[in-house]
């Protein structure tokens, strides 16, 4: 099993900026897909970034040109840099890692909060 544990999260005025962090227990990238979600309250999980083992990357057109993700293999650690924070960003992230070898797993995060508020 993979365990992930994020960090970074917080209050933050609009405009300012962030960095979340998640670390996966052992090395998953090679065969993982990693991504950052949100969920605002009463709603669906929404995707807002990830990145494939080999690099690729897709964001949601809401965070595009704000937000970056990336990852460091050697630390099994993948990241979601925030800037220009907006209200609208306010939720719970969570990471996420899809397994594409014949395990096919899924692996969530418990989620960290991000408040953008004055």
């Amino acid at each position: 099993q993979v365990q992930l544990v994020e960090s970074g999260g917080g209050l933050v005025q609009p405009g300012g900026s962030l960095r979340l962090s998640c670390t996966a227990s052992r090395s998953i990238f090679s065969i993982s897909i990693m991504g950052w979600y949100r969920q605002y309250p009463g709603k669906q999980r929404e995707l807002v970034a990830r990145i494939a083992s080999g690099g690729t990357t897709v964001y949601a057109d809401s965070v595009k040109g704000r937000f970056s993700i990336s990852r460091d293999n050697a630390k099994n650690t993948v990241y979601l840099q925030m800037n220009s924070l907006k209200p609208e960003d306010t939720a719970v992230y969570y990471c996420n890692s899809y397994l594409v070898d014949s395990s096919r797993d899924e692996y969530w995060g418990q989620g960290t909060q991000v408040t953008v508020s004055s």
